[in-house]
């Protein structure tokens, strides 16, 4: 009887062997795990944009003139140039009708209104986004203030059902995409492992990187990362996720010889003749 290596306890995909311990736990309790990491994600995105974004979104509305619109790809603004309206750590608006760059505001994204354009700044580069010709838009206090109070949350609650959902159908479609390597690999190094065991620690091994990711949306909100780090953990977040599941299934224990099932039965098939 050979000694066995693997882990029992399937609730911590964070080493490689508690990654490991989901391709014999009940789905259900990847379910259940996902839920818990995809609610950790959610927090801290929903915690980043109330806290960093819309307070500057809000302020910038505050400071518009009474009346105003962007109508047939022209701004009508009859306050100074070049204005800031609002700035923040991550986000900045500001008027400056003929775009003469004499506002240059430290915030990650800047956001300036000229009279037939808006340009876009941020670490990454410039953009310049014209104004629609055949639509109009509000860009006054008066119209943008209600809207925005009506709205905010709401925006709040969709970013929360969007980040809690789309992350939980994302890791499910990676998973059916990752699963085969997975058994692939345990194949070659005699571990015991079928398709639908491969499937459950292929989605454990995405927990990894969401965690780093997650970790890095909340070092980027409390200004400890800029742009170009966060771009980095995201990248890493991919990687890590890679290495999981090439590393994970070799802890597992490895098949006796005559001992490896049908790759399409349940998770106790061919485990059913162990010890």
């Amino acid at each position: 009887m050979s000694v066995s290596i693997e882990s029992k306890f399937a609730w911590e995909p964070v080493t490689p062997r508690g990654v490991a311990a989901f391709a014999r736990a009940p789905l259900e309790r990847l379910i259940v795990v996902q839920a818990i990491l995809a609610l950790i994600a959610t927090a801290v995105v929903v915690w980043l944009l109330s806290t960093g974004f819309f307070p500057t979104v809000d302020a910038a509305i505050r400071s518009l003139p009474p009346k105003g619109d962007i109508s047939q790809g022209k701004l009508s603004w009859s306050d100074e140039s070049p204005k800031t309206l609002a700035e923040g750590h991550f986000l900045s608006f500001s008027v400056d009708t003929k775009h003469t760059r004499a506002l240059r505001l430290p915030a990650q994204f800047q956001f300036e209104f000229g009279e037939d354009s808006l340009v876009i700044n941020s670490l990454l580069g410039e953009m310049e986004v014209p104004y629609p010709p055949d639509q109009s838009f509000y860009f006054n206090r008066t119209d943008l203030q209600p809207a925005w109070g009506a709205w905010s949350p709401n925006l709040l609650g969709l970013a929360a059902l969007g980040t809690f959902f789309g992350l939980l159908l994302t890791w499910t479609l990676l998973a059916t995409v990752y699963f085969l390597p997975v058994w692939l690999v345990a194949f070659y190094t005699d571990r015991d492992l079928n398709f639908r065991a491969s499937w459950k620690l292929a989605g454990a091994a995405l927990m990894p990187g969401a965690l780093l990711l997650s970790l890095g949306i909340a070092l980027y909100g409390f200004g400890v990362f800029d742009l170009v780090q966060l771009s980095f953990a995201f990248t890493m977040h991919f990687i890590i996720g890679w290495i999981y599941l090439l590393i994970s299934p070799l802890f597992l224990d490895r098949a006796l010889p005559g001992e490896k099932g049908n790759p399409f039965g349940g998770d106790s098939e061919a485990s059913a003749t162990k010890n």
